[in-house]
């Protein structure tokens, strides 16, 4: 074979072969973009029968926990004389500490039984609440809670230790109480009592107990009388 022949050969040779790798390449890239099964994410392992009993009473633990419940002091306002009142009421228990004061302030808001009065709106709001560690409470209210039935400084002082008596008395870890109202604070509720500073409880504002008559005492016949 001449040179010039074998040359011709080797030229036919290569073409073929660039034409085969054009044709195939795009197959190529495909099977290249797909991720190797071996690098695939394994699938999580079914759980052992023998873990079943495990699961269920964790279940159960945590259901027993739902239904805890602790019994908290609720200020509600006197009805028949100037003052708050406080009624002892079961709450659902966290043991998370803003939780649980959320949820003893919305119980506050739900009212209290006749004849004690609402000291806050049914429409008032619990928005959140935190606690600081130098035990300072801040309770952030919807604006609602401003909006008092009875109009006028006496009615808004008992509105305000009403949630101030009501936190701080019940729970030791918290000293002083700030309200907020929609995230900022705010100097009034209503426009009178101060609320620039956080407020410590005040069991001062507590309706006096009611005075029970003492009867009289019968006339006693004197020594030797008929």
């Amino acid at each position: 074979m001449t040179p010039r022949l074998a040359n011709l050969l080797t030229g036919v040779c290569l073409l073929g072969l660039i034409a085969g790798i054009a044709t195939t390449a795009p197959r190529w890239a495909r099977y290249l973009r797909q991720p190797l099964l071996a690098e695939r994410e394994p699938l999580p392992p079914a759980a052992s029968p023998s873990a079943a009993p495990a699961l269920a009473r964790r279940a159960e633990e945590a259901e027993a926990e739902a239904q805890k419940t602790i019994s908290v002091k609720l200020f509600f306002e006197s009805a028949d004389q100037p003052g708050l009142v406080a009624v002892e009421r079961p709450v659902p228990f966290s043991d998370d500490l803003p939780r649980q004061i959320r949820v003893v302030l919305e119980e506050l808001i739900r009212g209290p039984e006749p004849p004690l009065a609402a000291p806050l709106a049914k429409e008032a709001k619990v928005l959140d609440v935190f606690v600081t560690a130098r035990g300072v409470a801040y309770v952030d209210l919807s604006k609602e809670a401003g909006q008092l039935d009875v109009p006028g400084g006496d009615a808004e002082l008992l509105s305000v230790y009403s949630i101030v008596n009501t936190v701080a008395e019940n729970f030791p870890a918290v000293r002083r109480v700030q309200i907020l109202i929609d995230d900022h604070p705010v100097d009034t509720l209503a426009g009178h009592v101060d609320l620039s500073r956080p407020l410590a409880a005040d069991l001062t504002l507590l309706a006096p107990a009611p005075l029970v008559e003492k009867p009289e005492p019968s006339a006693q016949p004197s020594p030797g009388a008929p």
